[in-house]
């Protein structure tokens, strides 16, 4: 343990390894708000923050417990569709406060290729935002769609009924066959689209 004189304490969220200060510095040094995207083992949330001098704003927030409740989202709360769509909900309602462009805040996660977080990013940036991102790390069309889902779905379904229907309990309880994901997921997605563009024409 380092002690001495001049040995400072850490902030409770470094030590806790919530936080990374330099990197968050780094972003807030852009003056622009911050998609932050974050998942845990049940949800995914997007927010659009506006870092101020003595507290961070929230402008803007999606999550997918909206997706299900409001546009009828039947699949799992944090696969890769669903952190696109999500993405895309906040990118919609970040457009609608004047929010045209923001940075990437991924937190603590790992930049690894086709990640559900750049997934999120992309249904921002699919609304309309502008947010630096590389093409080459992003998800590629088919796995945002669920495809590899419905495929392994329908594969799992043939070799073995009694855990397929244990690991998409959830989607059989919603009334999706997690085969029809692809589709589900094209539905969900035309609907929130069509909603904020009727909201943008009223």
């Amino acid at each position: 343990m380092v002690v001495g004189p001049h040995y400072r304490v850490p902030f409770r969220r470094r030590r806790e390894g919530k936080t990374n200060y330099r990197k968050r510095l780094a972003l807030i040094k852009s003056g622009k708000p911050r998609l932050v995207i974050r998942i845990s083992n049940k949800h995914i949330t997007a927010q659009i923050i506006q870092a101020l001098p003595d507290h961070d704003e929230v402008i803007v927030s999606s999550t997918s417990k909206e997706l299900i409740k409001r546009f009828g989202w039947k699949g799992d709360e944090n696969n890769l569709p669903a952190s696109y769509l999500v993405g895309l909900i906040c990118g919609y309602k970040a457009l609608s406060r004047g929010i045209k462009n923001a940075v990437p805040d991924i937190g603590l996660h790992s930049p690894t290729k086709g990640a559900k977080v750049f997934a999120a990013i992309l249904g921002a940036t699919n609304a309309g935002l502008e947010i630096p991102i590389s093409e080459e790390i992003i998800p590629d069309k088919e796995r945002i769609k669920g495809i590899h889902i419905a495929n392994y779905a329908s594969l799992l379904k043939e070799k073995d009924p009694q855990l397929y229907e244990k690991r998409f309990s959830r989607y059989i309880i919603r009334g999706l066959k997690p085969e029809d994901l692809p589709q589900h997921f094209e539905e969900i997605e035309k609907i929130i689209i069509k909603e904020f563009s009727n909201a943008r024409e009223g």
